[in-house]
């Protein structure tokens, strides 16, 4: 598998141990491409793989069999310099309710490894991109949801990763607070981040992806443009067509 840019997956597997099932496959023979300037979806029910695939591509967990890479490092041989390359939210990412939001931030910075200069410039520019002038000095405990999330965002992009992971990243929020993420994916996108999307939600799909990939109990399904897969199905509605790859299309709907 030659280096590239982006986010690259060769056969990825990864099985866990359970008493009553034996061993169960939850990434099972995986491979696609992200690439810079595109957001890539993965869709997915709850506990169809997309959790652990995103694991194993920003190297929380090696895989059992297969390879990736992100941004050209390997994910088992180049740990840290995946690590270093992307950003990774999701709706679970929990923040310091005893820190500021500007302490959380800087907090992150340093972790990244970034200088004090270079600190200092990306916290301007994600406060200004962000907008958290208002509540930058507020401890994270008395953020609202909304502000949460751009905190969140905040630390996710600070050190300007090349690519960025999004684990059902709407999941829970009210529309505005989910608009809000939705327009920083597009922008990201916009910048030539490769940016992989992971939701269950079409209508997010639908509007977000350039392409997206069907997985289900750890196996891709399709792949192809949102537009491809509808016509590859024959349906207009992505929700219809994802239901058909996974089987679970009624005849009476």
């Amino acid at each position: 598998m030659s280096e590239a840019p982006g986010v690259r997956t060769d056969g990825l597997k990864k099985y866990f141990a359970d008493a009553k099932k034996g061993a169960v496959k939850a990434v099972d023979g995986v491979s696609f491409e992200a690439k810079p300037g595109q957001i890539f979806g993965l869709l997915g029910v709850n506990g169809a793989g997309k959790t652990t695939l995103l694991r194993m591509l920003s190297t929380i967990i090696k895989p059992d069999a297969g390879r990736g890479q992100v941004a050209g490092f390997d994910i088992v041989e180049q740990p840290e310099k995946v690590r270093a390359s992307i950003g990774f939210m999701s709706t679970s990412t929990a923040l310091y309710g005893r820190l500021t939001s500007k302490e959380l931030i800087q907090y992150f910075g340093q972790l990244y490894g970034l200088s004090n200069s270079r600190l200092d410039e990306r916290l301007k520019f994600v406060t200004e991109k962000l907008q958290l002038h208002e509540f930058i000095d507020r401890l994270c405990d008395k953020l609202s949801t909304g502000q949460k999330q751009r905190v969140s965002i905040a630390r996710t992009i600070l050190h300007d990763p090349p690519v960025l992971f999004f684990d059902e990243p709407t999941a829970g929020l009210d529309v505005v607070t989910s608009q809000t993420v939705m327009e920083f994916i597009e922008s990201a996108r916009e910048e030539g981040k490769t940016v992989v999307f992971c939701t269950h939600i079409m209508s997010e799909a639908d509007r977000l992806c350039d392409r997206v990939a069907v997985i289900h109990d750890g196996v891709i399904k399709a792949e192809g443009t949102v537009a491809q897969l509808k016509e590859q199905a024959g349906e207009e509605n992505l929700e219809r067509v994802f239901l058909k790859l996974v089987g679970e299309l009624r005849s009476t709907l």
